[in-house]
């Protein structure tokens, strides 16, 4: 009993000790900055990154952290949560365009302006900051002429409707862009020329006009340059520290990267159709399980994507009026008109779904098109040719009896034998039969025929004889 005592005791001495070693392990005091990365599109899954990765360096407490930026742009939403955390975050944070050849336009321009510290290597550039969730705009010189003139009908009233509906997003986000410039004393002017005019900069000339802190060859560079700048963080002035910093990278880690490749709008496509048409096979063949469990998942996995991305429900019902068109074409034939329909409406359908032109947030014209002729074939052809099948008549196995004819081997009352197919069966009949009599079967219990003479048999000699 002791020596279970003891060891009970040891474990959660054990247990204890590793708990204290990882809390000072995420307490740690030792200086270092944190580096992030963000490559390609701007969307979810970044948010997420950052949101995590800014938390974590608080809980670190890291002296600085660097997101190092590759960026066309990406969805409005994702990038204001990320300027969100920035902007409330108690450890400075330093965006830098990096490596050479890289670019921070649209949505990266904003990040670059939320910054506490905004830099960028030799040889990239930054800006073309015009909102496009609504489609292109009109270039300015159109766009006065449309409001001086008058409408004079339907159509000109909805242009001057739409143009109104523009040049209101675009003054939000120039007065956005404008506040955070404010923040850290840099250039108004031509951040809100970024926004209005699409304006871009090499990063030599967003030094010169103020757009940007420093230039910088690497992340030792610009540790170096920064040391000692002062920045103002939550209201608060600081003076940078960077001298002797160690640089510790963050990755995105699986959960990040996973949510990265459903949100990408190719990949929630192919996820919404494998997941309606893991349905249709199953409620088409009920019991195969599998067809039914990895549509349920996929489709699932498509409504959280689409959940979290920009889409048209009106796409969104095209494409499942274009299937369920094609899946009635399956059903009732109408020498192809509902199929052609199907098609069509799942092409305009798909088209249409992602109710953005950010960068990166587009379906691949050539996914659409080879998802529709495939599913054009699988509805079709598939799924017809097994709706076909399942109208034709039996022909194996036990219920193929049903409806053929047998013939009665020994004269029998109520049960007896008859041979069909070669084969003898048990047999039972409501009406007396005689030997060599055809009979139809018509139903089965267990091992035994249910029977009953064919109208056209007739009576044979040996009952007439037996009735005189």
């Amino acid at each position: 009993m002791l020596k279970l005592t003891g060891k009970i005791a040891g474990l959660l001495i054990f247990i204890i000790a590793a708990l204290l070693l990882n809390t000072v392990s995420a307490n740690r005091t030792d200086r270092h900055v944190l580096q992030l990365s963000i490559d390609g599109a701007i969307g979810p899954a970044t948010e997420d990154y950052i949101e995590r990765a800014l938390v974590s360096a608080e809980e670190t407490r890291a002296e600085l952290v660097v997101i190092r930026m590759d960026t066309p742009g990406g969805l409005d939403t994702a990038m204001r949560g990320i300027i969100k955390q920035i902007t409330n975050s108690s450890i400075p944070v330093a965006s830098y365009v990096a490596p050479t050849g890289s670019r921070a336009a649209s949505a990266g321009t904003y990040i670059l302006y939320a910054s506490h510290i905004a830099a960028m290597a030799p040889g990239t550039n930054l800006g073309a900051a015009t909102p496009v969730q609504l489609g292109g705009f009109s270039p300015p010189a159109a766009k006065e002429k449309d409001d001086e003139r008058q409408p004079t009908d339907l159509n000109d009233s909805l242009d001057i409707s739409d143009n109104t509906m523009k040049q209101k997003v675009i003054n939000d986000a120039s007065a956005y862009i404008r506040g955070l410039a404010a923040l850290h004393d840099r250039n108004q002017e031509w951040a809100e020329k970024a926004v209005r005019e699409a304006a871009s900069l090499s990063a030599s000339e967003a030094l010169k006009l103020n757009v940007i802190d420093v230039i910088a060859i690497d992340i030792s560079d610009l540790l170096e340059q920064i040391n000692n700048r002062e920045v103002v963080v939550q209201g608060q002035k600081r003076i940078l520290n960077t001298t002797g910093l160690g640089v510790v990278r963050l990755d995105p880690d699986w959960r990040s990267r996973l949510l990265g490749v459903i949100t990408n709008p190719n990949v929630a496509f192919i996820l919404m159709l494998i997941g309606i048409y893991g349905l249709i096979f199953e409620f088409s063949n009920p019991g195969a399980i599998v067809p039914g469990t990895v549509g349920a998942i996929c489709l699932l996995l498509a409504l959280y994507a689409f959940q979290l991305l920009p889409i048209n429900y009106a796409g969104m019902g095209l494409i499942l009026l274009g299937v369920a068109l094609m899946v009635a074409e399956a059903f009732a034939p109408s020498f192809g008109m509902l199929g052609i329909g199907g098609v069509i409406a799942f092409v305009i359908g798909s088209i249409i779904l992602m109710d953005t032109e950010a960068p990166g947030f587009g379906i691949d014209i050539s996914v659409i098109i080879a998802f529709a002729l495939a599913s054009a074939f699988i509805l079709f052809f598939v799924v017809g040719m097994a709706m076909k099948a399942r109208r034709r008549p039996v022909v194996s196995g036990m219920e193929e009896l049903i409806g053929g004819e047998a013939t009665v081997i020994n004269d029998f009352d109520h049960n007896g034998s008859v041979i069909i197919h070669g084969e003898n069966w048990l047999a039972s009949s409501d009406a007396r039969l005689q030997k060599g009599q055809h009979v139809k079967v018509t139903g089965i219990q267990g091992l035994t025929l249910k029977v009953e003479p064919l109208q056209n048999t007739a009576a044979a000699p040996s009952t007439q004889e037996e009735e005189k």
